[in-house]
């Protein structure tokens, strides 16, 4: 796969988290997310229609923030935040797979963020290493 490939894969995956969850604007999604998608977290309904009916009933507010981002051949992972709903903001991977230039299956896991002072090292659960270097 082309790093030019791998490149907008990353893209593709930014921009829909972003604004999907961002301003519940769902042009990217539909755009770049297969009709049929194969969706693995137990809370969201299936395909495309499923994850943009979950976002939709989300509290205005929700937001995403991207971290970390790697990607390799046809998958693309990026650690983020998802904040603004109920409870503690949660911090996720996201694992997404590409076939023919739509994301087609997802896998993630989440926990709830902890305050840096609250952990034993000190050091927070979330940065984005793109913009503020390491820890």
């Amino acid at each position: 796969m082309s790093e030019n490939r791998t490149e907008r894969n990353k893209a593709v995956v930014l921009e829909f988290l972003t604004t999907a969850f961002g301003s519940k604007d769902f042009a990217s999604l539909d755009r770049y997310v297969h009709p049929d998608y194969v969706q693995h977290n137990p809370f969201i309904p299936p395909a495309r229609a499923g994850l943009r009916g979950f976002i939709a009933g989300l509290p205005d507010g929700t937001r995403y923030e991207p971290g970390a981002i790697i990607a390799e051949g046809d998958l693309v992972m990026v650690h983020g935040r998802y904040s603004g709903g109920p409870g503690k903001p949660l911090l996720g991977v996201d694992i997404f797979r590409f076939e023919d230039g739509l994301v087609v299956e997802h896998w993630d896991v989440l926990q709830d963020e902890v305050d840096a002072q609250d952990t034993v090292a000190g050091n927070p659960m979330f940065t984005n290493p793109q913009t503020t270097g390491p820890a």
